[in-house]
């Protein structure tokens, strides 16, 4: 790990904070059953400035004019806990190997704390997700204006530390980028294998296991977000996770996924046939729909707004829903009235990086905000034709969304998970061989 990338981020933030404390806090640990937690991922802010991924901790900044300081609480070093669990940085490793100015065990964090906001006038924290330290928080804050008439005081003004922190997150920086093009090149390969891996009669579930299963050997810790594998009517629920039904000979398999690689996560989604042939139908219904994706990746530029974006896709879609006949009007009418929304209700995307749905605003006083280079955003369009009476009959069952991971760069935009085939040409040469990958299955980390 490169320390220094969290330096520079603290320094960045320490910059745009006003004097006064700014506290960030790990996410409680929660109990799974018995004597097991769920698995753990660190706080996302929390890591973004310490580069700390242990349970029970927290990093208070503190700055008066020139002077800064970083202090991390920890879990201290417990050999028989580490015997069961794992190693821990402890007090001396939170500064040797992670830059702290200071640091303590994280069981005098409440007993320290009013002495780190004694007189400091503003406070940086984010009140409302972690309950427990939210009244450790209040409590140190009274106890100080308690002593209002020996001279203490706890700060006056509360400040949501996300007003600095979701713009330095938004815009990548080099060390973000190669994060994301490395995240984006596992969730890639899961996403091949899967393609090369498909045959009818197999389990969603099945499938699901074999891109998380390259996701892991192509240096993923964790998926970014539960797997959508999702075959035939399937593929019109969009956050369909269960992926416990057969998939069937002429099924369309919509798999939505990403690795988390280094806390940076990507974004696919691809639909493909589960027979290595599209039906004309199907084939139609995905070529409006990658019309549409194309049309969207073309939008993202520097000066463009998100909206210009999503409105690029959109009136290609419509016009697919005229064609197809599955909406009857003019293209303006039927934007105007929403009438789309009933087979595309969701926007062309989001933003991309520490969390799948990252942080950041997309609009600003009513107005779009416009892209700038070092930004992330997924560009996702989709059709989706449930399997009921009012649907048109030709149409039923078939859901498609095709996603990519775009990066705005000075004059245009890079295609970070491009590698992963999308034309109707490409799918059907890419999957010829029906289960190939069963076949060539070996390690790719032991020389042949």
């Amino acid at each position: 790990m490169d320390i220094q990338r969290f330096v520079n981020r603290r320094n960045r933030f320490f910059d745009q904070m006003a004097d006064g404390v700014a506290i960030f806090t790990s996410w409680p640990v929660q109990r799974r059953n018995a004597d097991q937690d769920q698995a753990y991922r660190p706080d996302s802010d929390l890591y973004f400035l310490t580069g700390f991924e242990e349970q029970e901790s927290a990093a208070i900044l503190i700055k008066d004019g020139e002077f800064r300081r970083f202090v991390l609480f920890v879990r201290p070093r417990d050999p028989e806990q580490e015997q069961w669990v794992g190693f821990r940085a402890g007090v001396d490793g939170a500064v040797k190997d992670f830059a702290a100015d200071q640091a303590y065990p994280i069981d005098e964090f409440e007993s320290r704390l009013p002495d780190f906001l004694d007189k400091k006038a503003n406070l940086y924290y984010e009140f409302g997700r972690h309950p427990e330290m939210d009244t450790k928080i209040f409590g140190a804050i009274e106890e100080l204006k308690s002593g209002i008439r020996a001279g203490q005081f706890g700060p006056w003004t509360v400040t949501d530390p996300r007003t600095i922190l979701w713009r330095m997150r938004q815009i990548k920086d080099d060390y973000d980028v190669k994060d994301l093009q490395k995240a984006a090149d596992a969730t890639a390969a899961g996403f091949l294998a899967a393609m090369k891996a498909v045959l009818p009669g197999m389990s969603e579930r099945e499938l699901a296991s074999v891109v998380e299963f390259e996701f892991k050997r192509n240096g993923s810790q964790r998926v970014g977000f539960e797997t959508i594998c999702a075959a035939g009517n399937n593929g019109t629920i969009l956050h369909y996770i269960s992926n416990d039904a057969v998939i069937g000979p002429n099924d369309l398999v919509l798999l939505d996924a990403g690795a988390e690689v280094d806390m940076i996560s990507a974004d696919i989604t691809r639909t493909f046939p589960a027979s290595g042939k599209f039906t004309p139908m199907q084939k139609r219904v995905y070529e409006w729909v990658l019309k549409a994706q194309l049309a969207a990746v073309e939008a993202v530029k520097p000066g463009a707004t998100y909206d210009e974006v999503s409105r690029a896709a959109l009136e290609v879609l419509v016009d697919g829903l005229i064609d197809l006949g599955a909406l009857e009007g003019t293209r303006d009418e039927i934007i105007e009235t929403g009438a789309y929304r009933k087979y595309y209700m969701h926007r062309i995307g989001h933003w991309l990086g520490s969390d799948v749905h990252d942080v950041g605003v997309y609009h600003v006083n009513g107005k779009s905000i416009t892209l700038e280079p070092g930004m992330v955003i997924t560009i996702e369009p989709g059709l989706y034709f449930m399997d009921q009476p009012d649907t048109p009959e030709p149409l039923r069952a078939i859901g498609i969304r095709i996603e990519d991971d775009v990066l705005v760069v000075p004059g245009g935009r890079k295609i970070l998970t491009s590698v992963v085939p999308k034309t109707v040409a490409e799918v059907e040469a890419f999957m010829a061989d029906a289960g190939s990958w069963w076949r060539n299955l070996a390690p790719i980390s032991v020389e042949k």
